[in-house]
């Protein structure tokens, strides 16, 4: 197998893993409540989705 002759640097390492990374989740407003939830699901605050009662939420 073959090896490396020399030794990575941080510099050409880090260059490679720079589209390596977390991105933020989307985020839409309820239009009941406003509070954010992620697109295409349930409120959990609210519980609605499409603005009809879908499960109902305790309160506390």
């Amino acid at each position: 197998m073959p090896n490396p002759k020399h030794k990575t640097s941080k510099t050409r390492r880090d260059k490679r893993r720079t589209h390596i990374k977390l991105s933020a989740p989307t985020t839409v407003l309820c239009p009941q409540c406003h509070e954010a939830k992620l697109p295409h699901r349930v409120c959990l605050s609210c519980g609605t989705y499409k603005r009809r009662q879908v499960i109902e939420v305790k309160e506390g």
